[in-house]
């Protein structure tokens, strides 16, 4: 399982986001740029659409895929109130002839992106991972050096970490802690729930720059 919760930042503010998750994270930041394809079940009677992800990550020095499914979020009153979605997620490594399986056995290409940016790997009461990036679309299938941004000015930041049904509880007030530190910059709520751009974004980012600029 996974607990996860997005926001948006403008891109004019994400090299301050970076000083300040520099510093939060205490580890380098990684490069990010992921190929991912996202595949539905041809709809028959009698069965359940479902949908899976192929996932490229194109900063490998040879194509990496991975096949992703996320399950329905976790139900119950705490669940329900809590502003962090916990949902289960199963992955496995696969060829790179993966699309030609998936379609063979009854999905079809849906959708597919590009995202661009940079993430944070790093261990607090737990795993937690921070990624920022520019969603793009494909002008043409598969055509990854001709992608646009979807949004013009908007980053996606998602904060992610590992988790299981005994211990969600401890895990997302880890994440939820860390969380804190990045609220003078943008809203997190889960995936789905927009709450647009922070106001006091642009005095934070300020901020952080004066601050960073210059500093290793």
């Amino acid at each position: 399982m996974e607990c996860v919760v997005q926001g948006i930042i403008e891109t004019q503010h994400v090299e301050a986001l970076e000083i300040l998750l520099q510093g939060l994270c205490g580890v380098r930041k990684q490069g990010l740029r992921i190929h991912e394809l996202c595949l539905k079940s041809v709809p028959n009677i009698g069965s359940v659409e479902s949908e899976i992800r192929l996932v490229c990550d194109l900063e490998k020095p040879e194509d990496t895929w991975t096949v992703r499914h996320v399950g329905g979020p976790m139900r119950g009153s705490g669940a329900e109130k809590s502003s962090f979605l916990v949902r289960p997620v199963q992955e496995s490594k696969i060829t790179k002839n993966a699309l030609i399986f998936f379609k063979n056995i009854g999905y079809k290409l849906d959708h597919e992106h590009l995202r661009v940016g940079f993430a944070f790997h790093f261990q607090r009461d737990a795993l937690i991972t921070v990624t920022v990036s520019s969603i793009n679309k494909m002008l043409k299938l598969h055509a990854i050096d001709d992608a646009v941004p979807v949004t013009s000015g908007i980053h996606l930041v998602e904060v992610t970490a590992p988790t299981s049904s005994t211990n969600y509880n401890e895990v997302v007030a880890s994440v939820s802690s860390f969380c804190e530190y990045l609220a003078p910059l943008l809203h997190l709520s889960k995936p789905g729930v927009s709450t647009g751009v922070v106001p006091t974004a642009a005095a934070a980012a300020a901020s952080l720059m004066s601050d960073g600029r210059g500093t290793k």
